[in-house]
This record gives structure tokens, C-alpha cells and sequence, in this order.
């Protein structure tokens, strides 16, 4: 018969694994939004660019990213890239979090690559007549797109932004694969000491599940309060 003994995770060192795990799955999702979001305004500018070379670097960014999977990605940074670095600075960095900032990197690549399509649908959901009345008022594009654009973008960009900020949340449980100390690793850690999967995981799945409401709530109070409608 199942013995789910919750209090066993609820003090001591199996506590503070599994909130020490939390803590940093939520860290790796807000360093990450912090600088994906930048990155993918970026792209969906180089991919709006009057500059055909700069639209094929934004193309070449965004399908090359979002054809390889994250796992990917992931395993690339912590093994691939530091091989391509000076011994010096390679040592440097097993010294330190490599695990982390492997992680770090590829989520917010992998999450920009996303935003950034999402950016640009609202981007070109902005009529044209207002980019021309802009340019003929002597802006030119960066100014355009900052001051007249992209505001009015905005409205219409934020709920699928929120919706890959959820999808990063869920991301960041793959950082396991590499060592990365987060919410899962945690808790198949305590796991392994204990034997006590359900519980376990039980605390696992219910962090997860209730980060994930906040942002769909978060998500569906900013539709209700600004409704989108034609611009």
C-alpha cells in the first residue's frame, strides 16, 4: 500500500533541496525572459529590415534555432562551444556554473528564436500607412519602428509572448539533462536518497502546475483588461 508521507519533504535537508531546485527553475525562466525578449525585438527587426541582407540574417537566426530541438541546443553549449574556447578561459568556466550559463544561453536563443516571429505578427498587424505616414514625416526605420510601431505592436504581441513565457517555464525542466540544479534535478535527487518518487514529484508537478496558472491567469486578465481590437 502507498505510503505518501508529505512531512518527510516538508523539513530538513530534502526541503531545502527541492525549494533551493525551485528557486533556480525560476531564475533560469526570468534571466531568461530578461534576455530573450531584447533578443527576439532584435530579430523581428533584422527580419523586417529594408536590408535584404539583414532579412536573411533574421531568417537564418529564427529557422535555424527553431528547427533543432532544445535539448539540442542545450547539450551543444555545455559539451560543444567551451571546446571551441581557449584552455585558459575553458577552465575558467568548469570552474564556475558552466551548467547554468550553458543553460541559460540555449533557453534564451531557443525562446527568442519564438518571440521573435510573435514580435514580428505584431509588428505587420500595424497598417503600413502609418509606417508611411512616418517616413514621410522624415523618421527613418529604427525611429519608426520605436516610436510608432512598436507600441502599438505591443497590444497585440503580449499574449503570445506570455504564452512562450509559459512554454520557457516548462523548458527550463530540461536543463536536468546537463546538470543544472533546478526543480527537477532536485527532485529526482531526493528520490534517490529516499525512495519517496511520489512525493517527489508530487512537489515537483505542483510547482510547476501552479507557476504555469499564474502566468495563464496573468495571460487572461491582460486579455480581459485590453481587449484586442483592430488597430
Amino acid at each position: 500500500m502507498l505510503n505518501f508521507d508529505l512531512n518527510l519533504l516538508l523539513t530538513g535537508q530534502y526541503h531545502d533541496w527541492l525549494l533551493s531546485g525551485l528557486a533556480l527553475s525560476l531564475q533560469l525562466a526570468g534571466i531568461t525572459l530578461v534576455l530573450a525578449l531584447p533578443l527576439g525585438t532584435v530579430v523581428a527587426l533584422l527580419r523586417l529590415s529594408p536590408l535584404r541582407v539583414l532579412r536573411g540574417l533574421g531568417w537564418l537566426y529564427v529557422e535555424s534555432i527553431r528547427n533543432v530541438p532544445l535539448l539540442a541546443h542545450l547539450l551543444f553549449w555545455y559539451f560543444g562551444a567551451p571546446e571551441l574556447l581557449p584552455d585558459q578561459i575553458k577552465e575558467w568556466l568548469y570552474a564556475g556554473n558552466i551548467e547554468a550559463l550553458s543553460a541559460i544561453i540555449a533557453l534564451t536563443l531557443y525562446t527568442a528564436a519564438y518571440m521573435a516571429e510573435d514580435i514580428r505578427s505584431g509588428i505587420r498587424a500595424v497598417p503600413t500607412v502609418q509606417t508611411e505616414a512616418s517616413r514621410a514625416l522624415g523618421f527613418g526605420f529604427i525611429a519608426t519602428m520605436r516610436l510608432v510601431v512598436l507600441p502599438q505592436a505591443l497590444r497585440v504581441t503580449v499574449p503570445p509572448l506570455l504564452s512562450q513565457t509559459l512554454n520557457l517555464w516548462k523548458d527550463t525542466s530540461v536543463a536536468t539533462v546537463i546538470g543544472v540544479a533546478e526543480m527537477m534535478y532536485q527532485a529526482a535527487k531526493v528520490e534517490s536518497a529516499t525512495f519517496r518518487s511520489m512525493e517527489a514529484f508530487a512537489f515537483a508537478t505542483s510547482a510547476y502546475l501552479a507557476v504555469a496558472l499564474l502566468i495563464t491567469g496573468l495571460g487572461a486578465w491582460y486579455q480581459h483588461r485590453y481587449p484586442v481590437r483592430s488597430i
